[in-house]
């Protein structure tokens, strides 16, 4: 039987191409995992206990006086290293960072500095910056260039006197300033820890809550924090691993399925001249075996070189992302040639079992496909019955109660149904859009329904690959496009207005005009107001709402008896407002509501600002930003026209857009990842014809003789190919909306009511033509070969 093995691994070694490139990506994707997940896990873990190397202790400590108290009142011998951030806007000339770019502190002295200097000079005192190196490349900066920080009273000037890596990432920013510039910014600080270098007890005395922790214990924590934020990356992208095993599992079955089918007669053979079935069933497995540790070997060589590239080019692309040197440890690629050798071997094995279990006689009959009226027909029927109405009941359990888990299993259990079911499902499909298909497109197109039905067990395997990528990919996008649509009416109620201008002293109608001017900016509400006194707070800008032109929801304005006031500053449940020059007699008892909706500013109704003054300025404005408005420019163009009067501008379109952002790049992310899975589904499409064509040739050769022209025939096969597509496609669109809903209602409801399913048409569309595409393009090769056959050799092929 080795003569055969070899014998039969030369003779067909070209059929078994699709089958080891399925393998190949399967093992080359987890070895990319394997490669990125070290990169990570050496960037982020390198520099982590660089802010610490001198430290005695470290403290956790959350009060800003008790953190400014640590900073401003160390003994001599002493030191503080406040090791957070705030994110304040960031101007250069005219260039804007973003409200969010991140400040963070430098120390003057050698203790506890862990910035690496890689240009000019550390700053020496206030008034001077340190810039991160990826943000001087981003916005064109140099030593010497001044920076804006900050907004209104808080506002600093500094000049940038060095450019510096920094080692750490966790706590890392984009500008670094010495205390005196930072501490106007104490109160928005977010602090991870302070580096402390000196007696604990002192540090305790200054800051009493503290958490004193020692150092070589507090970094080691940070290390196995950032190992296990990079071990749940991993598992999320073995997971996408394992649904593309999954379905090489399917195209290497399917592709072997077909191998065997066409070698039944030489099998049956070999069984007459005295080879014993378990013989047969060693040498094809043997089979399978080469090929799984061939493909194996080739995919750990290709996610090798792969993930070493795609981490240099993020590393050049992308700086910040701070990844260290991509290695692959021997047990990945142990574990990646094992994963190569299961997926083979499991693919292989049913279809190995049903080649050799016939008797000589009967492999030498037809194989006539699934039969619904044999024990085994019957008995897959009522499988894939069982397994959709449990299903179906676990989705309806999960709808009606919200519960993650029976969603799940009845996702899974529905799916399996679908695939059980596929050889009476599919065919079915296919015979009415093949109807369809032979109105338009004649004899080839009926010629190809009726091939792609002939095997139904074969066309539904095949379509069982496709189905996969495209069911996930479409639960995916409508998941996604319904789930922003949720959180853009949860958006719309917390940020009602794009962006805010709030002035300690009037507006001017010229900053109001060079607002209204900008190209950013769609309409302009200009609120006023007046200064009012309130006992618990001090001075407070209070405006009224009388136009609510700009909003994008009113639900949130105040009425007669309220006041709207900043999260931050509403504590009481109701206060006095009066007015600036004390007149008891005007002033008004109101119930505080607090919002985080409006800005740094109090809001009433127009009769109750009647009440605290007759004379009311321009202190707010309001702005609806233009289509396509950019965020950072808009919010340049509010802080340059309200400079002059102290304003201070909130960006809720920045906010919209970040989180529109985070959408794209997790649905890019998604639907990148099961594109290899659908990759890999079209490489099965384009081995199933292509293997058909060859078991078909006589039938070509015969269509060919009665009349049926070269290019009748290329039609018809890519007929075939592109009605498989796009019935597997459609199929698994229907099923992936129906699974978004059941995830929507399921999993978004829980946080946001009112939900509706929104179907990213164009998307899906995009889904189906790209399928049908991928289909046509599959079918090229085969085709070709196909027709380039005359009518007489291909009638005396065997």
């Amino acid at each position: 039987m080795r003569t055969v093995l070899l014998a039969s691994l030369r003779t067909h070694t070209r059929r078994y191409v699709s089958a080891a490139l399925a393998v190949v990506i399967s093992v080359a994707f987890v070895v990319v995992t394997a490669a990125l997940s070290s990169a990570t896990r050496d960037g982020l873990t390198a520099g982590v206990g660089a802010p610490f190397a001198d430290a005695d202790v470290v403290l956790e400590v959350y009060d800003p006086e008790q953190v400014s108290r640590l900073v401003e009142q160390a003994p001599a011998g002493t030191a503080a290293s406040v090791l957070g951030w705030t994110q304040e806007p960031v101007r250069h000339g005219d260039d804007p960072f973003g409200r969010d770019t991140e400040i963070a502190q430098v120390v003057t002295g050698d203790p506890l500095r862990w910035q690496e200097l890689t240009e000019g000079t550390y700053p020496s005192g206030a008034g001077q910056a340190l810039v991160e190196a990826s943000t001087a490349r981003r916005h064109d900066l140099a030593v010497g260039d001044t920076l804006d920080l900050g907004a209104g009273d808080a506002a600093r000037q500094v000049v940038v006197t060095g450019i510096a890596d920094a080692p750490s990432p966790l706590v890392a920013a984009d500008v670094y300033v010495t205390w005196p510039d930072l501490a106007p910014f104490a109160d928005r600080l977010y602090v991870e820890s302070v580096a402390w270098v000196g007696d604990a007890a002192t540090a305790t005395r200054l800051a009493p809550d503290a958490e004193v922790h020692d150092r070589d214990a507090y970094v080691a924590d940070l290390q196995q924090e950032v190992n296990s934020g990079v071990d749940v990356i991993t598992m999320m992208l073995l997971l996408f691993a394992t649904i593309a095993g999954v379905v090489a599992v399917i195209v290497i079955a399917n592709t072997f399925a077909i191998l065997f089918a066409q070698r039944r007669h030489d099998l049956a053979l070999l069984r007459c001249v005295g080879a014993t079935r378990r013989q047969l069933l060693r040498s094809i497995r043997a089979e399978a075996l080469v090929l799984g540790i061939v493909a194996s070997a080739t995919g750990i060589v290709v996610g090798w070189l792969g993930g070493r590239g795609l981490v240099a080019v993020i590393s050049a692309r992308w700086p910040e992302s701070r990844l260290g040197e991509a290695t692959v440890a021997p047990a990945w690629m142990v574990g990646a040639l094992a994963v190569g050798l299961v997926v083979t071997l499991l693919a292989s094995w049913l279809p190995t079992r049903s080649a050799t279990r016939a008797d000589p006689l009967s492999a030498l009959r037809p194989d006539a496909g699934v039969d619904a009226r044999s024990t085994a027909g019957r008995l897959r029927l009522a499988l894939g019955a069982l397994l959709l109405v449990g299903g179906l009941g676990l989705l309806a359990v999960a709808v009606l109660g919200q519960v993650l888990p029976a969603m799940l299993a009845g996702g899974v259990a529905t799916f399996a149904a679908v695939l059980v079911l596929g050889p009476w499902l599919v065919p079915g499909l296919l015979s009415v859009v093949g109807r369809v298909a032979a109105a338009i497109g004649g004899a080839p197109a009926r010629l190809a329904a009726g091939n792609a039905g002939r095997h139904p067990k074969r066309t539904a395997t095949t379509a069982a690959s496709l189905l996969v990528g495209v069911t996930l990919t479409t639960a995916v996008l409508t998941g996604m496009a319904s789930s922003r649509g949720a959180l853009a009416t949860e958006m719309d109620e917390q940020h009602p207005v794009d962006a805010t201008a709030t002035a300690t002293t009037p507006i001017g109608d010229d900053a109001v005009a060079l607002v209204r001017d900008s190209d950013q900016v769609e309409r302009v509400s200009a609120l006023r107001g007046t200064t009012v006194t309130v006992p618990e707070l001090g001075e407070v800008t209070v405006v009224a709402v009388d136009d609510t032109s700009t909003l994008r929801d009113v639900t949130r304005l105040p009425t007669d008896d309220q006041v709207l006031l900043p999260l931050g500053l509403a504590g009481e449940l109701r206060t006095r407002l009066v007015p600036a020059d004390g007149a008891a007699d005007r002033a008004v008892d109101l119930e505080v509501v607090g919002t985080e909706a409006f800005g740094d500013v109090a809001l009433v109704t127009p009769r109750t600002l009647a009440r605290l003054t007759d004379a009311p300025e321009t202190r707010a404005l309001w702005v609806r930003a233009a289509d396509g408005a950019d965020p950072e420019l808009l919010e340049a163009d509010l802080q340059a026209a309200t400079q002059s009067a102290g304003g201070t501008v909130d960006n809720g379109l920045a906010n919209r857009a970040a989180v529109d952002q985070q959408l794209d790049v997790v649905t890019a992310a998604v639907v990148g990842l099961l594109g290899i899975a659908v990759v890999i589904a079209l490489v099965g499409i384009a081995n199933t014809l292509g293997l058909s064509v060859l078991e078909r040739g006589r039938e070509h050769a015969l269509l060919r003789a009665i009349g049926l022209t070269r290019r009748q025939l290329r039609a018809t096969l890519a007929m075939e190919s592109v009605l498989l597509s796009v019935v597997a496609t459609v199929l698994g669109t229907a099923i992936g909306v129906a699974f978004a809903w059941v995830g929507v209602e399921t999993m978004v409801k829980t946080a946001v009511d009112d939900v509706p399913l929104v179907l990213p048409l164009g998307q899906l569309g995009a889904v189906v033509a790209v399928s049908a595409v991928a289909g046509l393009l599959a079918c090229l090769l085969p085709a070709r070969r196909a027709a380039r056959v005359s009518p007489a050799a291909g009638l005396a092929t065997p």
